[in-house]
């Protein structure tokens, strides 16, 4: 399994718009074969933050849906990323 999860800082001000950029690919990831979830969220403490969480099972699968990553109008209001991805090799319930 590939789990991507990190932060993306944007502009002041832009958080709402870029959610709402976010909406189609979420939607398209979720419907995805290969992706277990999928998520782009607002910050609850940070104004300017957006969380983002994905399960894949497969760096295929991902490679796949994430294409040529995200347009001009999106990343014109990124200020930042810390995205990474993670590589599990065993999961367990609590």
């Amino acid at each position: 399994m590939i789990i991507v999860s990190g932060r993306i800082v944007v502009r002041p001000g832009k958080r709402d718009s870029f959610l709402a950029m976010s909406l189609q690919a979420m939607e398209m990831a979720r419907r995805t074969p290969g992706c277990s979830d999928f998520i782009v969220a607002a910050d609850p403490i940070d104004p300017d933050r957006v969380n983002v969480y994905e399960e894949w099972d497969s760096e295929t699968a991902l490679l796949a849906f994430r294409g040529d990553g995200p347009g001009a109008a999106m990343t014109s209001v990124i200020v930042s990323a810390d995205i990474r991805r993670h590589l599990v090799t065993a999961t367990s319930s609590p």
